[in-house]
């Protein structure tokens, strides 16, 4: 165990030194960004405009939905980010019912915050249908729906529980005979082309509006408010940096903001390109990323520190904890029910739950991982050990063998192949698992899957998903070598001869 526990501190150690070095100044102002293409388009205009005022800044992407933003915000883990009005006012800060939009500045000042002047348009809320649907149905006003029960509805998982979401909505138009269902905001766009859903949430700057046909809804009871662009900033950002931000305001409009969406999700083009576009840039060269080779290296190095510290730390504490659970019979159940318990906890929202304690980025999700690796480990070294035959003890105490020797020198090595199971498990689920740590920042395999999705780029996808099969299973072939090498001659040997 010490072998194997030393292999993978060494391999965190590597990965980390190689793969998380900071590629940004101290210094540096960190700017964040949801995960879709308007917020990152935001994103890269303020690091660009930063950087012209002579700031060094960087930017962090496709950092998950609205709360994780905000609690990174709050937490100093970034210093701006873009938002709308009304998300501000009725999701993030929906218990203080603030009257308007005026009353915003004074709510974030309270907080350490403050945020600029309107951008030039506001991007709302909206229902949207495909034009054929719409007008088989006669439905044109969200009214409408109330009469049609058999409708199939997914919208935005973060659209279904906000204060000025579905539920809100639902109640103020009279549709609680509508059942509706979550779906990511990018994939439910094309389960509605494809005319697998009747009826979504859109952005009324999204792009898809128009490349698919849809129908927006008259919103003829004016729930949705005014969404304004605005960026969200930390008050102690130095003062050439909030005239930069504050020199944005009014500089976009609603049609110049869809076209930009439209060339970024519609034309291939990217981010960077299109925010310098906005900016009035010259182009040349804005995108010249890594090469696949390059980027796929990074996201290695980023994931492996991921899994191999989290699993270094799993098994300095789960061995422990099942001979633990082993040899103290009574409380061993108690032990089993707390780690099986770790494992009910969704992940996403452990990610999240996290963020305010370590804040974003590798922390917490190697935490996360941790916690999820503990219960295959702990549950198979328990069973392992428990399964030993009596018999084979008692012979031990007749040699006179201590405990701890007896442990180390027959226990261990009798359940070292139900051990090494589970420890085998814990590392696959820690590879799919840190795919996730990318909506908190953290990287890894899981940036070129969001990045995919966002953009219906399966190529992109599979940049992620790939190389993480293909760690899983390179971690249990790994395994599969440590625990030939560290099985005892003896036990080889009687393995063997009772294959033959």
């Amino acid at each position: 165990m010490r072998r194997i526990t030393a292999a993978l501190i060494v391999l965190a150690a590597l990965a980390t030194w190689l793969g998380l070095m900071p590629s940004t100044p101290a210094r540096a102002e960190e700017v964040g960004s949801k995960k879709f293409t308007e917020s990152v388009i935001l994103g890269e205009i303020a690091r660009i405009a930063l950087e012209d005022a002579g700031i060094e800044a960087s930017h962090r992407r496709e950092l998950g939905g609205s709360r994780i933003l905000w609690d990174a915000l709050r937490t100093g883990e970034i210093d701006v980010y873009p938002d709308y009005t009304g998300t501000l006012r009725f999701e993030i800060l929906s218990d203080l019912r603030l009257p308007d939009d005026a009353a915003l500045h004074d709510a974030l000042a309270a907080r350490g915050l403050a945020m600029t002047a309107p951008l030039g348009f506001s991007n709302g809320y909206a229902l949207a249908m495909r034009r054929d649907t719409a007008q088989r149905l006669a439905i044109g006003k969200i009214s409408d729906l109330a009469a049609h029960p058999d409708l199939d509805i997914a919208v935005g998982n973060e659209f279904v529980a906000r204060a000025d979401g579905w539920r809100a909505l639902s109640k103020a138009y009279g549709l609680g005979s509508l059942d509706v269902r979550g779906i990511d905001h990018d994939l439910a766009y094309r389960a509605l082309a494809a005319g697998q859903i009747d009826l979504t949430d859109a952005y009324t700057t999204d792009a898809e509006i128009e490349a698919f046909d849809l129908v927006v809804l008259e919103d003829d009871r004016t729930f949705f408010p005014r969404y304004d662009a605005v960026y969200v900033y930390r008050s102690g950002l130095p003062d050439t940096a909030v005239r930069a931000l504050d020199s944005l305001s009014g500089s976009i409009d609603e049609a110049r903001m869809r076209e930009l969406n439209r060339m970024v999700r519609m034309e291939g083009m990217g981010e960077t390109a299109a925010a310098r576009l906005a900016l009035g840039r010259d182009n040349a060269g804005a995108d010249a990323a890594p090469g696949r080779w390059k980027r796929i290296w990074d996201r290695t190095l980023e994931h492996l520190a991921l899994v191999a510290i989290a699993l270094a730390g799993a098994l300095l504490v789960a061995i422990p904890l099942g001979v633990f659970a082993a040899r103290r019979r009574k409380v061993g159940g108690a032990v089993m029910s707390a780690t099986g318990l770790l494992q009910t906890i969704p992940s996403l929202a452990l990610f999240v739950i996290l963020i305010p304690v370590l804040g974003i980025g590798a922390a917490p999700t190697i935490a996360a991982l941790f916690l999820y690796s503990l219960l295959p480990i702990v549950r198979n070294t328990h069973a392992g050990l428990t399964g030993i035959s009596p018999t084979l003890i008692d012979s031990a105490d007749a040699l006179g063998l201590s405990r701890a020797a007896r442990l180390r020198r027959i226990e261990l090595p009798l359940a070292l192949p139900t051990i090494m199971a589970g420890i085998k498990t814990a590392a696959v689920i820690a590879v799919g698992l840190a795919t996730l740590g990318a909506i908190i920042g953290a990287g890894g395999y899981g940036q070129p899957i969001l990045t995919g999705i966002r953009l219906n780029d399966t190529g992109t996808i599979l940049e992620g998903a790939i190389p993480a099969a293909a760690m899983a299973l390179a971690f249990e072939m790994l395994f599969n070598l440590v625990q030939r090498r560290v099985t005892p001659r003896g036990l080889k040997q009687a393995e063997q001869g009772a294959k033959q």
